[in-house]
């Protein structure tokens, strides 16, 4: 399973998901979705702005957890 860590960079980095949303130039609503692992998808130029944004690489943002089973619903 891919966990999204962008509540660690966001603490790390002292940044509201306001402020990040406002640098990258997505809603709140789509950030919180991403952030929350929600998301079915994230596009490269979104990687890029939050990477940008954040000052870290996409490795900071997303990790892949192989010992966590993948939700039922396949999401």
């Amino acid at each position: 399973m891919i966990r999204v860590n962008l509540d660690v960079m966001l603490a790390r980095r002292k940044m509201r998901l306001g402020e990040l949303a406002e640098r990258v130039g997505i809603s709140m609503q789509n950030l919180s979705i991403l952030k929350t692992g929600k998301a079915r998808a994230v596009r490269f130029s979104t990687l890029d702005a939050l990477c940008r944004a954040l000052d870290c690489q996409p490795a900071d943002i997303l990790e892949f957890d192989p010992a966590t089973p993948e939700p039922e619903d396949g999401a």
